[in-house]
């Protein structure tokens, strides 16, 4: 694959050089040829000074033969803007853009453009560490319904079956991270002490889940999923 990566700080740099160690044809772009002194000092990948938004420039990083191209300068209009030729001009598979705004992040994934929301990125990941017994967001779709969220197995619900904690549509385990080992949550998986459930979960459901997990004495903790689905339909009947 050739990657074009455009942008040499701290993160294009580093996914440059990690993409040249994988065996990755790379040219890495950047508007200033001093960034390049942060690539490795044995640097056998392509080094083009100018920008991610010039034709001219792309051409010369070889987009028009480019499987992948990451825009991770400091600008976000400048990714975007990068992001957007990529895809809609030259048509590139596989694109991504690095976005400081998280509330730019919705509005470009529904043009088809992946982002990273670094700084909605960054917020989360020191929330998660300094309360790790709290509900950690992992994931969201673009459109905003789905989340993959993460959360310790209480001690309480050691012992029971994880299909316990799924409640039809609405949420449900899907992942297991155990001892270090990320597995699928099987129908008939038993939860352990130290597990990590990972949940799928939709957004209007999110606080029925985490009452569920703080209150697993609660009767809704001993509900199964044909329980939920049964007394959905109840409901609409009445």
């Amino acid at each position: 694959m050739h990657v074009i990566v455009v942008g040499c700080g701290r993160v294009g740099s580093e996914l440059a050089a990690r993409l040249r160690r994988e065996g990755q044809s790379v040219a890495i772009m950047d508007k200033n040829a001093n960034a390049f002194r942060r690539l490795p000092e044995v640097w056998d990948g392509q080094s083009v000074v100018g920008f991610g938004f010039d034709r001219d420039d792309l051409l010369k990083a070889g987009i028009e033969r480019a499987d992948a191209v990451a825009a991770v300068t400091s600008g976000d209009n400048t990714n975007i803007l990068t992001a957007r030729i990529a895809r809609e001009t030259f048509e590139v598979p596989n694109v991504v853009a690095r976005i400081y705004d998280p509330r730019r992040a919705l509005i470009y994934q529904k043009l088809g453009i992946a982002t990273v929301a670094t700084v909605s990125w960054t917020v989360d990941q020191v929330a998660r560490r300094l309360f790790p017994e709290q509900i950690g967001t992992a994931w969201t779709d673009p459109t905003g319904q789905i989340t993959m969220v993460e959360y310790p197995l209480p001690d309480s619900l050691c012992g029971r079956g994880l299909a316990e904690l799924a409640d039809a549509d609405r949420f449900r385990p899907v992942m297991v991270t155990r001892g270090g080992t990320a597995r699928l949550a099987g129908a008939n998986m038993v939860g352990q002490e130290g597990d990590v459930i990972h949940f799928a979960v939709r957004t209007d459901a999110f606080a029925d889940l985490n009452h569920l997990l703080e209150s697993p004495g609660s009767p809704a903790a001993g509900r199964t999923p044909q329980d939920s689905g049964a007394s959905a339909t109840r409901g609409r009947r009445s």
